[in-house]
């Protein structure tokens, strides 16, 4: 079943400093420009977005190129639990968009994209995980992945996202044309 704009919502979990410094440099630009690209794709398609960084105090802000694309200006939740729906300010911002496909994009895929995926999938919500828009340092990307796959958890690319958002090639072509030439790094539509 393909996912739809209308019903969706992209959470970025994570996206700091202290968790991409785990990963070597060529994987952190080409994660934050999927996420970055993602986000700008939502914007245009009028896709509430939610971010989280987890513990701001000690960790970090979500990385300032991501926060700039926040619209409205929306708050950066400080995450304390490694699920979203452990934590009621964060499980109330997802009830209140009232949209049941969760796209999950961000840091780190064997724990808080996993506890969140897990949880929402048990909540009722349909989440859907970016392979190539998460990321841990190996061997715990490709063990999380696994994990939440084997639960059920529809787990995808940027590249087909997109699509499933625009679903025509009119629409596909207007929103490219839109965002303009630049694609993340190796992303090829």
């Amino acid at each position: 079943m393909l996912i739809q704009a209308s019903n969706s919502i992209l959470v970025v979990i994570d996206v700091q400093a202290y968790f991409l410094d785990k990963l070597p440099a060529c994987q952190r630009v080409k994660l934050v420009s999927r996420i970055a690209w993602l986000m700008r794709v939502a914007g245009y398609l009028d896709i509430p977005i939610i971010a989280t960084a987890e513990n701001i105090q000690d960790l970090g802000d979500l990385l300032p190129a991501l926060k700039t694309l926040l619209p409205n200006s929306l708050p950066v939740f400080d995450k304390f639990s490694f699920g979203l729906l452990a934590q009621a300010d964060i499980r109330k911002a997802l009830e209140d968009v009232r949209k049941s496909e969760v796209v999950l994009v961000g840091m780190e895929t064997d724990v808080c994209v996993a506890h969140s995926a897990l949880q929402l999938h048990a909540a009722g919500y349909r989440p859907l995980v970016i392979a190539d828009a998460t990321a841990s340092p190996e061997p715990n990307h490709v063990a999380g992945l696994k994990r939440m796959e084997n639960a059920g958890i529809m787990i995808t690319n940027t590249k087909g996202v997109f699509y499933e958002w625009v679903r025509d090639v009119p629409s596909a072509a207007r929103l490219r044309n839109q965002l303009g030439p630049d694609l993340p790094t190796g992303l090829i539509l």
